[in-house]
């Protein structure tokens, strides 16, 4: 896995042989750690894969993800479109979109020293004392998050997978809502970067 700094470094590397750059200048040529942050917030890249310490690290998804979206954004989309094109696009699409060279893909892990030390003998100590249950009430349900943009810069988070069908419904009952927030100037324009980076 990478951290924020290397996944930009492959970023860089990965666009640099085939890639026109930004259309205009309100789009940066590569997205910063500041960006790659908020297109995570937002449900356009994938929640990083774990931490180490307190660096998040990242995968061979997010560098596709990533790639991805700068060339979309080369070609003149906006996020939102880039959004609505990359959410539930499958594994196969996304590689065909970013188009990554194989090598910058692969994930090399670093090994620690080899450790020479005697190997604990686990069975000859008691086990430690299971700590009791949480009761049912106070568990949380664990459940798939859907993030589905309803245009403006609104994300809504939906508890379960979205069939198209849900989509479209959710969609139209979504209109007198960006209504409200459109009139109360609460939703980013179209291309727009005021609220976001790009």
């Amino acid at each position: 896995m990478w951290t924020l700094d290397e996944l930009v470094e492959r970023v860089r590397e990965a666009l640099e042989a085939e890639y026109p750059g930004a259309p205009n200048g309100r789009v940066r040529d590569l997205p910063d750690r500041r960006a790659i942050r908020w297109y995570s917030t937002i449900g356009l890249v994938d929640r990083p894969l774990g931490m180490r310490g307190r660096s998040a690290l990242y995968g061979p998804r997010h560098l596709e993800q990533l790639v991805a979206i700068k060339r979309r954004q080369a070609e003149g989309l906006t996020l939102a479109q880039i959004q609505a094109e990359l959410t539930g696009l499958s594994p196969s699409a996304l590689t065909d979109i970013a188009h990554v060279p194989p090598g910058l893909l692969v994930m090399v892990d670093v090994e620690a020293p080899p450790d020479h030390s005697p190997r604990p003998r686990f069975w000859a100590s008691p086990p430690a004392p299971a700590a009791p249950p949480a009761p049912a009430s106070t568990m949380p349900p664990a459940q798939p998050f859907t993030g589905l943009p309803l245009g403006g810069g609104v994300l809504l988070l939906v508890p379960r997978v979205l069939t198209e069908a849900d989509r479209d419904a959710v969609a139209e009952a979504a209109a007198p809502l960006l209504d409200l927030l459109a009139a109360r100037g609460l939703l980013v324009a179209e291309g727009s970067i005021d609220g976001s980076p790009s």
